[in-house]
């Protein structure tokens, strides 16, 4: 029985639902001019009870998830839209319409904030090992060091070697926070707005260089094209430096919402 309402995300226009399969059982519920789409769904799948049961099931979290950008992303083709969080969930209309009606204000504001913008995402990863290689070429203080070395008797050297292992490591350090600040200032360029978001450890990332910049952009949509080709600038210019840019979107604009629910289930 469906008998909960899924919410996916609110525009200030009418939006165009006669898509036959991606939209099939959606609707609107209107209320000041705003409007909140949506879609009857079962208790069995999304109370709140076996809502957490099936965020444990990974399969399902991805379908779901992957369906609920999609039909965002869609609609967004040809309105601005606020999206909801993935697994936002009403008890009946008259809740969705009250939420339009208590935060109108904030709602207007949030959405001329990101008309006709999108989110993308920008991860910038380094292979130390690749970088180190190159440190001499990369820092003056490394080179300066290595001459030193080569100058020196045996057992100079030797305590020297030690000292620049130390420092092949700050100064690997300093490098990726300079071409992750370099990065970083290109999209910035860009962007109208940003977000930086923490740093992913390997483990997690499934790579085995360092994630060394995490950052959100919002973007019109006039500029995706030049998002796009800076990305593929920028990955050219420094690959052979060890580093690598992973950028995906657009994505609807969820980082860039201050507007926040009380409660999921209403």
């Amino acid at each position: 029985m469906n008998d909960l309402i899924y919410a996916y995300c609110l525009t200030n226009t009418p939006p165009d639902l006669n898509r036959e399969v991606e939209f099939k059982g959606l609707k609107c519920i209107e209320s000041g001019g705003f409007y909140t789409v949506v879609k009857m769904v079962s208790s069995d799948e999304f109370s709140e009870e076996n809502l957490k049961k099936n965020l444990s099931d990974l399969a399902w979290l991805d379908t779901n998830a992957r369906n609920h950008v999609l039909i965002i992303s869609l609609l967004m083709e040809d309105c601005t839209v606020i999206p909801f969080n993935f697994g936002t969930i009403y008890r009946s209309e008259e809740p969705v319409k009250k939420f339009m009606e208590d935060y109108s204000d904030s709602l207007v504001d949030n959405l001329l904030f990101v008309e006709w913008k999108e989110e993308w995402t920008v991860k910038i990863y380094c292979d130390r090992k690749v970088l180190i290689d190159q440190i001499d070429e990369l820092s003056e203080e490394a080179a300066k060091l290595e001459r030193e070395i080569m100058a020196s008797s045996p057992g100079r050297a030797f305590l020297m070697k030690r000292k620049k292992t130390d420092l092949i490591e700050n100064e690997a350090d300093r490098l990726c926070k300079v071409y992750g600040q370099e990065y970083f200032d290109e999209f910035k360029k860009l962007s109208d707005s940003f977000s930086l978001n923490n740093l992913v450890p390997k483990e997690f990332s499934e790579r085995s260089d360092d994630m060394i910049l995490n950052s959100t952009f919002l973007v019109g949509k006039d500029k995706a094209i030049d998002i796009v080709s800076t990305s593929d600038i920028l990955r050219k210019k420094n690959s052979g430096l060890g580093f690598d840019l992973e950028i995906t979107g657009p994505w609807p604009p969820f980082s860039f919402i201050t507007i926040k629910e009380k409660n999921n289930a209403r």
